[in-house]
């Protein structure tokens, strides 16, 4: 009705403003949201017709409701994940309010125009001549958010270009005698294979941390088994001791590239790095997996600290603090919950000795936030980030497993 046309305005500029936002979020990647959703053009449509629909059944502005109906309903039909979920209710409850009617901030220097005298050439123009750029602040974000997406837009766009050249190479003899060099490097630097029947045979018993340290170590005795075979055949490919297959070629170009084969990685961990920052991350987990398995079991079964990305299947470790904790307590493994504890100390050997309960963890870093670390035995907390510092490192954690009810 003509009554409402000022509310109408405000509030469906007020929602174009929002739907501006939430696809804008989207390029930051799971700093914007955890998960990509088909955010589109029929969501804004929808939300409009249920703007006009809720001003001419009320005498006045819902408020709530349209907050609710946009962010839980139209908008939040997409969202999975409750923490994204979050973020569109707090964007609306910001929004969608009764001070777009008095020229309320939207972004930063970014006014809601007054609907009583704005045409819609005089939105347009506004648009036009005072929309901010996109910054991360204009996002709610830190401005590390978008060093970010740069540099990762860089990295894709590089990646396409090499892509591109190496499309048009011809596969063959002389693509694997070029990698006779880091074929070489590469079998020099495997660590050997872990004696697995000489770590079962110092077992006292199967507690579940014994048992992940078994799984760990029975996996990366396979992916290294993998790796040392690969390698050694294309070696004797290079040398003509063998024909060679299209197994070999595959790898040969995948050395060249810099990029981890895959028949390499469906053995391994999930991981997105190139192959020789990806061969120095697995020295360093075989490493740590060296010395847990090099324990007397006997005395205890866990390192001082464990760092828990370094491994396989990290979930597998923390169901084994559960675990252990449920039996101590005779009680259900259901009802306990996984609770951590930030300490003070960022190197683990800093750490005077185990905890009293649960285990240290340690390898975790932050992204879009950094730790702040406590005074004494105060726990730290969550800050803003310094700029240019991506991913800043959380301390050892004291990982614990605590009955639900408590």
């Amino acid at each position: 009705p003509e009554t409402r046309r000022k509310e109408f305005k405000a509030c469906l500029f007020a929602l174009c403003f929002f739907h501006a936002v939430v696809l804008g979020r989207r390029r930051f990647g799971p700093q914007g949201f955890s998960r990509v959703y088909p955010f589109n053009d029929g969501d804004l449509t929808i939300c409009g017709a249920v703007l006009i629909n809720y001003l001419s059944k009320y005498e006045y502005v819902p408020w709530p409701d349209l907050q609710y109906i946009f962010g839980e309903i139209m908008y939040g039909g997409h969202i999975t994940d409750q923490w994204d979920r979050r973020v569109t209710a707090t964007y609306l409850q910001k929004l969608i309010v009764p001070d777009l009617l008095l020229n309320m901030n939207l972004g930063q220097n970014f006014k809601s125009p007054d609907a009583s005298k704005f045409s819609y050439a005089q939105y347009v123009k506004y648009i036009e001549e005072r929309f901010p750029g996109e910054t991360p602040q204009m996002f709610e974000l830190h401005p590390n958010a978008e060093i970010g997406y740069l540099t990762n837009h860089s990295a894709n766009i590089f990646e396409g270009i090499r892509h591109l050249a190496g499309g048009s190479r011809t596969r063959g003899v002389s693509d694997v005698a070029g990698a006779r060099e880091s074929t070489q490097l590469l079998l020099d630097q495997l660590p050997e294979d872990l004696d697995m029947v000489e770590i079962r045979s110092r077992i006292p018993e199967m507690t579940p941390y014994i048992i992940v340290a078994l799984q760990e170590s029975e996996r990366v005795s396979v992916l290294l088994q993998e790796i040392r075979s690969s390698l050694t055949e294309l070696q004797l490919g290079i040398v003509g001791a063998l024909n060679v297959s299209e197994r070999m070629e595959e790898l040969a170009v995948d050395l060249a590239n810099n990029k981890v084969s895959e028949a390499w990685a469906k053995k391994a961990y999930a991981s997105l790095k190139p192959l020789w920052l990806w061969f120095s991350d697995l020295s360093l987990r075989f490493t740590q997996l060296s010395e847990w398995t090099k324990l007397e079991w006997a005395r205890g079964p866990l390192l001082r600290s464990t760092w828990v990305a370094g491994l396989f299947n990290p979930m597998s470790f923390l169901t084994a603090v559960v675990q252990v904790t449920s039996r101590a307590l005779s009680e259900p493994l259901d009802f306990m919950r996984i609770r951590t504890t930030v300490t003070n100390h960022y190197d683990p050997r800093d750490l005077p000795r185990q905890p009293e309960h649960g285990v240290f963890i340690h390898g975790l870093f932050m992204e879009g936030a950094a730790w702040e670390l406590g005074k004494g035995d105060e726990e730290g907390y969550i800050t803003d980030p310094k700029l240019k510092e991506l991913h800043p490192d959380m301390p050892v954690i004291n990982a614990y497993a605590v009955l639900e009810e408590d």
